[in-house]
């Protein structure tokens, strides 16, 4: 139900108190029927003892009228809807107030709507609901009012502030008409003084609600005075305005005569007032930027040349944009900093699960900041696999420092000028990125993350990597010199954050000056865990199967991290929660799916297709010649099967598996030893000469190298040579000297790891990699038995099975 701006014109366009004629049948009408229907109003508000109009165009509510026609009363209850419904409001989208209308009035038109002139007979309460179909009824009690008599001092000081409030509205206000000023002046009655205001207040439902609730005819009248006050406050307001664009009208019209004689004088003279006004514009814009002394020197020898040169001239333009940007640039303006190391971490806790060292880096960088506030910007790089979230841990930092945060994508940089800018020799000049960086943040220490820092490139046009170590050196940074700006700049305040994938590819210099903080690839329990509370819910929201009670297992998440994930980060994870959030959207929306939805492990196979990545598993058949290494990839690690066979030739070694250099040469290493120790295997030595070995490494399509795999290939040429095949789910990784020593290696968490999801149970490490394995969380390595060696004989004492029996 709502009001029909039509209709109240053909009822006379507003609503009327009534005091005689039918509102005497109403005042007589002392006693209300136990239970009356219920007619729910959207976006409107009635008050009792006002003549209002109602339109009604819904069937459930045409039944509802047509039902209290026939009644002698001809009685019904309205009362507004609290919230927007789709359907028919029921009894808990109602207000429990409402008022008793007679229906006084009916037209019926052609297109079966009901339009309605209905008055206001008193206020109720909706006391228990007794019916919903085929419209709602309820029991109702009358609300009493409190206050009625009260001819205090008080009370009449607020009905004539009310009347007058309200008469001063209605002579400013063009929506009101003048007749409610009369209306008002006759009105002795406090309630119905308050009740007429309130409904000609331009007031949302909740606002009239609260009015027609208010028992107490005192706290109502103070409700719309508070109303009144504020309505014709703004109608006051709008009158200045007005006034003002009238009276700003004239004088620009005046103005704008003035200027035209002025303009054709000034053409005549060769002189321009707007190169004067903008000469004059950025001598008041450079004042007030804050400018070091040397900066402004140069502002202002440019502004003079500027003011000098004809418009007409290139160099104008030339000279404009460089003060433009001088002016634009943050030289003083700084954001404040948020100090608080728990909300930092609690921050950075909501944003990222786990990548505790760097969490806790960040919170150690903001209590020394509390401490020595005048502290130079740490230069901090993320190494670690794609998708582990370096990019968006630079965004959680700035969030928790409550700074501007600045992306530089470095990826592909190879012209010198994107760092340090073009000389304004050059047409179309620039200032390099990190003066625009600044720029957009606005302020000189937000945090500034330079992504693919191991992918900057070189060519003809110069070194940006070499560029960088200016900006990335703290002892340098303070004067940083843009070749735009030709002035120094500081950087010292900038929270610089790199990342990058393989920092070996970073030069040794730039790599020198930051801090590097690894990001290993994630565990299976951590993707479960960061699926779970991350990538889960936000592929749930994008894909609007959240309202369908969309579920996905702790099984079903480790399916698809196993058999459809390949990858040390959670990227391609969340693509595959995506593809299964859209076909479960197409189920709902095509009605193969009802109500609550969960998949299981089961329900991967038949949404996700075929397996798309196999995990390497370790073998129970144990074959001599047969290893298992660990290798680190740039997914994370893996498991790494080494295949020895021997056979009658002349002692060459052959080498298969697209193996690199180094790897190569850790076989040609193993075999010297095993050779210069074949007595203390009980070999023969005439048999290197004699017999050609192939070691081959599967995969052959995936490049392998490194010098890890050298424990592994002196395992396996000793499982070969002497027949003993190697103990079952024994994963191992070192490398080895030919002094028999076994060396440390790197990657050791993502190889633990790997020979943990392979089903491996015993893994062989360097002596002095044992403080690596102390990072890696005690609950990861439950069921695993870590054995580390420094020699190669102790390697082989935990590898080699037992001889062979002889028969």
């Amino acid at each position: 139900m709502e009001t029909e701006e039509e209709f109240e014109e053909q009822m006379g366009g507003m609503e009327i108190a009534v005091g005689s004629g039918p509102g005497d049948e109403l005042e007589e009408l002392t006693e209300l029927p136990e239970s009356l229907p219920v007619l729910p109003l959207k976006n409107t508000v009635l008050f009792p003892y006002l003549l209002s109009p109602l339109l009604v165009n819904t069937p459930a509510s045409q039944r509802l009228i047509d039902d209290v026609l026939v009644r002698p009363d001809r009685l019904m209850v309205c009362t507004a809807v609290k919230r927007d419904v789709s359907g028919p409001p029921g009894a808990d989208d109602v207000y429990s107030v409402g008022t008793v209308l007679r229906v006084v009035k009916m037209l019926k038109f052609p297109d079966d709507s009901y339009r309605l002139l209905v008055q206001g007979v008193a206020r109720v309460e909706l006391t228990r609901f007794t019916e919903s179909e085929p419209f709602l009824r309820a029991e109702i009690r009358r609300v009493e009012e409190t206050g009625f008599g009260d001819e205090s001092v008080e009370m009449t000081a607020l009905v004539r502030s009310v009347a007058q409030q309200f008469s001063t509205l209605v002579s400013e206000s063009s929506r009101l008409s003048d007749e409610l000023q009369v209306l008002v002046a006759n009105l002795d009655d406090p309630s119905k003084l308050a009740d007429l205001v309130a409904s000609n207040l331009d007031l949302d439902v909740a606002g009239k609600q609260q009015i027609l609730e208010a028992q107490h005819v005192g706290i109502r009248l103070r409700l719309v005075l508070d109303q009144l006050s504020k309505e014709t406050e703004a109608i006051q307001i709008e009158t200045e305005i007005k006034q003002k664009v009238q009276s700003e009208m004239g004088r620009t019209q005046r103005e704008y005569m003035l200027r035209q004689q002025l303009d054709a004088i000034r053409k005549e003279l060769g002189e321009s007032e707007d190169d004067e006004e903008e000469v004059e514009r950025l001598r008041a814009e450079i004042d007030d930027a804050g400018m070091p002394e040397e900066a402004l020197k140069q502002a202002t020898r440019e502004l003079e040349r500027f003011a000098q040169t004809p418009s007409a001239a290139a160099e104008h333009a030339v000279i404009r944009n460089y003060l433009e940007w001088m002016v634009a640039l943050p030289w003083n303006r700084s954001s404040e900093d948020v100090l608080d190391t728990v909300r930092a971490r609690e921050v950075l806790d909501e944003d990222h699960f786990g990548l505790e060292k760097i969490k806790d880096r960040i919170v150690e960088y903001i209590a020394v900041l509390s401490l020595k506030r005048d502290l130079k910007g740490p230069i901090l790089c993320f190494a670690g696999p794609p998708g582990t979230g370096k990019t968006s841990l630079g965004k959680s930092v700035a969030r928790a420092l409550g700074r501007e945060f600045v992306r530089i994508s470095l990826g592909g940089v190879r012209d010198e000028a994107e760092v340090r800018g073009h000389r304004r020799t050059y047409v179309g000049a620039l200032p390099g990125r990190f003066v625009q960086g600044l720029r957009k943040a606005g302020t000189n220490n937000p945090v500034i993350l330079l992504d693919e820092i191991d992918k900057v490139g070189a060519d003809g046009r110069g070194d940006p990597s070499s560029a960088l170590l200016e900006v990335l050196d703290p002892e340098q940074n303070n004067e940083f010199s843009d070749h735009y700006l030709e002035v120094p700049f500081d950087l010292s305040q900038v929270l610089f954050i790199a990342t990058a994938n393989v920092i070996d590819n970073v030069p040794p210099a730039l790599r020198d000056r930051m801090e590097v903080i690894e990001l290993p690839g994630y565990t299976l329990e951590e993707k479960r865990e960061i699926a779970k509370g991350f990538l889960v819910p936000r592929q749930v929201e994008r894909n609007g199967v959240g309202g369908a009670g969309f579920e996905l297992t702790d099984d079903a998440i480790t399916k698809i991290i196993e058999s459809y994930t390949r990858e040390a980060g959670v990227r391609n994870l969340e693509r595959e929660i995506g593809a299964v959030c859209r076909k479960v959207a197409r189920r709902i929306a095509e009605g193969e799916t009802e109500g609550p939805v969960r998949i299981d492990a089961d329900d991967i196979g038949p949404l996700l297709g075929p397996i798309k990545a196999e995990p390497d598993l370790a073998e129970d058949d144990a074959l001599p010649g047969v290893a298992v290494g660990l290798a680190w990839t740039p997914t994370g690690g893996d498991i790494l099967f080494i295949e020895a066979t021997e056979m009658s030739g002349k002692g060459e070694l052959k080498l298969t598996g697209s193996l690199g250099d180094v790897m190569r040469e850790s076989v040609e290493a193993a075999r010297s030893w095993l050779r210069n120790h074949a007595e203390d295997f009980g070999l023969d030595d005439e048999r290197f000469d004699t017999h050609d070995l192939h070691v081959h490494v599967p995969q052959g399509a995936v490049p392998k190298d490194g010098p890890s795999a050298g424990v592994g290939m002196v395992s396996s040429l000793a499982s070969l040579m002497t027949g003993r095949p190697l103990r079952p789910r024994v994963a191992m990784t070192g490398e080895i000297t030919l002094r028999g020593k076994v060396l440390p290696v790197g990657g050791i968490k993502e190889k633990v790891l790997a020979a943990k999801r392979a089903g491996i149970e015993r893994v062989v490490l360097p002596e002095r990699n044992r403080r690596d394995v102390e990072e890696i969380t005690n609950g990861l390595l439950d069921g695993l038995d870590l054995q580390f060696v420094g020699t190669i004989d102790e390697a082989l004492e935990l590898t080699l099975g037992a001889a062979p029996a002889v028969h």
